[in-house]
């Protein structure tokens, strides 16, 4: 099981806002990342927390693409978070290796196809709308289920728009448009998401149904959480705190 860096060069992210928006401090942190075992560190420049504002194409690009060049050159993996087709094409062609996109390709019409064509390997994300709106569309009737096939459909336009099936990595989007009861249950029924035949990246990190009032509070809890998917056939975690939650899956 990888582990996966968050590294936000933005100044509202929910754990880590601010902290590296200045571009040589966020290059540092990568490496410091990449340091504490990261195998892969994941750059964005617009935060996708609950209730967060859209960033402007060209001002998330300048946050994330000298960064990602930086990275890459040091020959570290990189991925770009982002769910927009022109970052995507951006960020790859500055070195990044993975597309991760929490909108499952629903938030760009043209995300599929540049994926296509990029032939890299591409994260979807369960995704019930923006910030701002997905909240009010934690309802089910069956979490999994739900989740399952919603991602689903997703997965079969991606691969009908050319994107090949041995690039696509799911991620059931926990703590987006979910409930702390709806989370929970993803994480213990992990196994009816790998059984797709996908590698599945889980982003639990510092999320509120975690307990604790303030992100910071939640660490140990990320930390637990991690430990308890290991051997459950999980791609891998993307965390903020790398060192702990390598530690644990090395423990």
């Amino acid at each position: 099981m990888l582990v996966m860096g968050i590294l936000n060069v933005t100044p509202d992210s929910f754990a880590d806002g601010g902290i590296n928006l200045d571009i040589d401090t966020a290059i540092a942190r990568g490496k410091e990342m990449a340091a504490e075992g990261a195998q892969i560190i994941d750059v964005g420049g617009e935060s996708t927390r609950p209730g967060a504002d859209r960033v402007p194409s060209e001002e998330e690009q300048a946050r994330v693409i000298p960064v990602i060049r930086a990275l890459a050159a040091a020959g570290l993996q990189v991925s770009i978070d982002t769910m927009r087709a022109e970052t995507a094409r951006l960020a790859i062609e500055a070195g990044a290796t993975i597309v991760n996109d929490v909108s499952a390709g629903a938030a760009d019409p043209e995300m599929f196809t540049t994926v296509a064509g990029l032939n890299c390997r591409y994260v979807m994300m369960h995704w019930r709308g923006h910030s701002k709106e997905m909240n009010s569309k934690a309802l089910y009737n069956e979490v999994v289920t739900d989740v399952i096939s919603e991602l689903s459909t997703q997965i079969e336009k991606a691969i009908s728009a050319g994107v090949k099936r041995e690039k696509i990595v799911i991620d059931p989007g926990i703590g987006f448009a979910k409930d702390a009861d709806h989370n929970w249950e993803i994480i213990n029924r992990i196994d009816e998401f790998t059984a797709l035949g996908f590698p599945v990246l889980i982003g639990h990190s510092r999320k509120r149904f975690l307990g604790g009032s303030e992100p910071s509070e939640r660490e140990s809890a990320t930390v637990e959480v991690t430990k308890s998917l290991v051997g459950k056939g999980i791609w891998g975690v993307r965390v903020h705190g790398v060192k702990a939650n390598v530690e644990a899956i090395r423990a």
